[in-house]
């Protein structure tokens, strides 16, 4: 269940990226950057915020 949410905030974190790009400043970008980033960080040390934060929420693996 977690991975489901997980991929869900992901995708509405990267579309909303492409919006705001489009819409308001090229410099939303960085965001992408940082959602990239942060992914590949967790590949390798076996972290993620964001998984954190949805197991304090209660969402069970």
């Amino acid at each position: 269940m977690l991975n489901k949410y997980f991929r869900v905030i992901v995708g509405c974190m990267v579309l909303l990226m492409v919006l705001l790009t489009y819409y308001v400043s090229i410099k939303w970008l960085w965001f992408g950057v940082f959602i990239g980033v942060n992914m590949i960080q967790s590949a390798f040390t076996k972290w993620c915020l964001l998984e954190t934060i949805l197991k304090k929420l209660g969402i069970k693996k």
